[in-house]
């Protein structure tokens, strides 16, 4: 079975609004199976849509659109699709009801604009839009199905949970099991080398895939067949020898994050951790406070962004920067001492470095970063020479950070088990 998402509005396309709603809605396809054979973004134009309908509904099962359901005159996809499928418009009342009530319980007026959002093409199916004014739509066209959703990503989540359900009903889909391995601190390439025989002897219906971001690389295993069950026992089978090959990369799967799986270790042993941030300005703690629970095991951060702060909070000697320097081994050093002594953290993280795109220079280039992770009994900090991009430094040494304390912590607990 195959589907096309496209998207439609101009502040799209001219890099106003970043189109994050493809990218979800093809993840959620493909879990069932469904094959996304291509994704548009395309301007509001009513022949330019009309184009594009045709030929993409003569290509696939189902065609997702989000966008231009709003109650403004440039949203025209509700006009274009009745236009398209020669079906006029009608007058919906329990959907006016519910524009009403909406209206009502927010104390504010219902105007003529948005009454216009209770008519639908006659041969539409609504779909309750429960977080905004704007209902989906469920065409079923020439063998083909158009669904229309808004474009506001928490309104179109919500409804997609109802229509993946009317697409399971509809269509015969294939069972597919998905796993992902989540990995960090190595790099795309090496993992492939390392696994390569690993992929060799993967059976005809299992599939590795390669997902990389900064600092991490999510593998994919799909399966493919009739029975879920056994499909699941494959997919399992195959994750266990992914383990005896690279279990010291692996921090997860499927949902966890790097931050959430640290935290589970802290709470796990009852110890607590605090961050000292230069260079990243509170990202590290950003990633950390992101997890529900985390103030458990999370006693805090300093932004130690000058060298000022550096010396007289968290006590860095003067003549360690004068000699090495802010952004050295030695200085990261004292700043990990200083916040442990500070917070009274059993375990902290330190960093220290050039984010760029200035500051750099011949002995010490933009990307140089210091990261520290330790206890006060052993403290453990690399250099490292990242990229040229601030925000990408910004993230990647977080990524860096969080899992060497990850492999720190479960190092030490494998060496002073309970």
């Amino acid at each position: 079975m195959n589907a096309c998402i496209i998207t439609i509005g101009d502040e799209i396309l001219i890099g106003q609004t970043l189109d994050t709603n493809s990218q979800w809605i093809s993840d959620q396809l493909t879990t069932k199976g469904i094959n996304v054979k291509e994704m548009i973004s395309i301007s509001d134009e009513k022949e330019h849509i009309l184009k594009t309908l045709s030929r993409c509904s003569s290509e696939n099962d189902i065609v997702l659109i989000t966008g231009g359901l709003g109650p403004t005159n440039d949203d025209i996809t509700k006009l274009t699709l009745s236009e398209f499928t020669g079906s006029e418009l009608q007058f919906r009342p329990e959907i006016f009801d519910g524009l009403k009530k909406y209206f009502e319980k927010r104390n504010k007026d219902l105007i003529e604009k948005n009454r216009s959002q209770a008519y639908l093409p006659v041969n539409a199916i609504a779909i309750p839009n429960h977080r905004g004014t704007a209902s989906g739509m469920w065409i079923e066209h020439d063998q083909t199905v158009l669904v229309s959703m808004p474009g506001v990503p928490t309104e179109m989540k919500n409804m997609m949970l109802v229509i993946l359900q009317m697409i399971e009903e509809k269509f015969d889909l294939p069972c597919i099991v998905f796993k992902h391995v989540l990995t960090a601190s190595i790099a795309e390439a090496i993992l492939s080398d390392q696994l390569q025989e690993f992929e060799e002897q993967l059976p005809k219906h299992v599939k590795l895939a390669y997902l990389p971001n900064l600092g991490q690389v999510k593998l994919r295993l799909t399966a493919k067949g009739d029975d879920s069950a056994s499909l699941s026992k494959d997919i399992d089978r195959e994750v266990q020898k992914l383990k005896s090959i690279i279990g010291k990369h692996i921090f997860g799967y499927n949902d966890d994050t790097l931050a959430g799986k640290l935290g589970l270790l802290l709470l796990n042993e009852q110890k607590s951790l605090a961050t000292a941030e230069s260079c990243t300005g509170g990202y590290i703690a950003h990633q950390i406070t992101s997890i529900a629970g985390s103030s458990s095991y999370f006693k805090g951060s300093l932004i130690a962004y000058s060298n000022e702060i550096k010396t007289s909070i968290l006590k860095v000697k003067e003549e360690t920067i004068v000699r090495y320097g802010a952004v050295s081994i030695e200085t990261v050093e004292e700043m990990l001492k200083g916040i442990l002594e500070l917070t009274g953290a059993d375990y902290g993280i330190a960093v220290s470095g050039i984010a760029g795109p200035t500051g750099g220079s011949e002995e010490k280039p933009v990307g140089t970063i210091c990261i520290g992770v330790g206890s006060r009994d052993k403290i453990y900090v690399k250099q490292h020479q990242l990229l040229k991009d601030r925000m990408l430094n910004i993230k990647l040494t977080s990524t860096i950070a969080l899992d060497s304390m990850r492999k720190f912590l479960k190092r030490q607990l494998e060496l002073h088990p309970k």
